[in-house]
């Protein structure tokens, strides 16, 4: 495996917005090599992804002007300040501990990826896994389940008492096995040209035009196809009143009838808040007008909005807010 497709693989393991932090970084050519190796993967068998995490953590760790720290380290010191014998005793406990402190590999998981594994448990085993997180964790986790969960959850946590041993182990066992198998089954499938729409989609707009305008030099098609899976229809929700009202000049009412027939209510709100409200009535009443549409017909008219919000934005007519862009204002 070349360092290029090396270096494809180990963004595909990160967070996206770490990821395009880091690409972000990169000069020029390697962002356009390591794109379009991202754009070329397919999957990512678990020994391949293993033996690239671990070469980045060697190549890391050979870079670091600090000594390593880790138990083997812990027993250096223990062994110059106490000698063999008492080292050897407190090192064991201190692995014991370790190894012992319940869900500890959830402590680096993101509160999304979590609800993902437990948002369908009963509310006693995720109250039983959310009182062993960090605070902050165990916060961002709550809140992100429904709302009569949420309650039900925090009963049990407020009367929870001491939990069996066995039973946190059965929970954490079964807990981390499936998150394993889920995460080893995603990277099988990592890459594509999906992953970089996703990670474009959450990098400032100078970088991902940047890199856009370098890769159509050398593959057109490839650069339409990101650019159509970087914006979908539900991200008209982005544009500010002012694009939304450049665009609706742009699209006519039959159109919006069509795309706006299989939209969301937030979407038929954002469209119509910006029509006068004669036209927002009219284009009601066209919709109702319609009638049953086909489920393709609704899509190829919502892709044809689409493709004319990234016209307007390549003319620099509408502005469209990227995932990492939060607004600035001036007293």
């Amino acid at each position: 495996m070349d360092e290029i497709r090396k270096a494809a693989v180990f963004l595909l393991s990160l967070e996206k917005s770490l990821a395009a932090e880091i690409l972000s970084q990169l000069p020029k050519k390697q962002v356009e090599l390591v794109t379009m190796e991202i754009a070329k993967v397919t999957d990512v068998s678990k020994e391949q992804l293993t033996a690239v995490i671990a070469e980045f953590g060697n190549e890391a760790g050979n870079q670091t002007l600090m000594g390593g720290g880790g138990l083997e380290a812990a027993n250096e010191l223990l062994r110059q300040s106490l000698g063999e014998e008492g080292a050897g005793e407190i090192l064991e406990n201190v692995k014991q501990s370790m190894s012992s402190v319940p869900f500890g590999f959830l402590q680096k998981s993101g509160a999304d990826n979590l609800l993902t594994f437990i948002v369908e448990e009963h509310p006693q085993t995720i109250a039983l896994i959310i009182s062993h997180l960090p605070a902050q964790l165990g916060a961002e986790v709550l809140s992100g389940l429904p709302t009569n969960k949420q309650l039900e959850v925090v009963r049990r946590i407020a009367n929870m008492e001491q939990t069996s041993p066995e039973v946190v182990r059965d929970v954490e066992a079964s807990l981390e096995k499936r998150m394993t198998s889920t995460f080893n089954q995603q990277m099988e499938k990592a890459g594509g040209v999906p992953m970089i729409a996703q990670i474009l989609n959450v990098t400032d707009r100078m970088t991902n035009k940047g890199i856009l305008e370098s890769l159509e030099q050398d593959d057109p098609d490839l650069v339409d196809e990101i650019r159509r899976l970087m914006f979908v229809f539900d991200d008209l929700l982005k544009l500010d009143d002012k694009s939304i009202q450049s665009l609706l000049k742009e699209v006519g009412n039959n159109q919006w009838a069509t795309a706006l027939k299989g939209a969301s209510e937030e979407i038929k709100q954002k469209v119509l808040g910006n029509l006068s409200q004669r036209a927002a009535e009219l284009l009601k009443e066209e919709i109702e007008f319609l009638g049953p549409v086909r489920v393709s017909d609704v899509e190829t008219m919502q892709q044809q909005i689409v493709d004319t919000v990234r016209r307007l934005e390549d003319s620099g007519e509408i502005a469209i807010a990227s995932g990492n862009e939060s607004e600035q204002f001036i007293n």
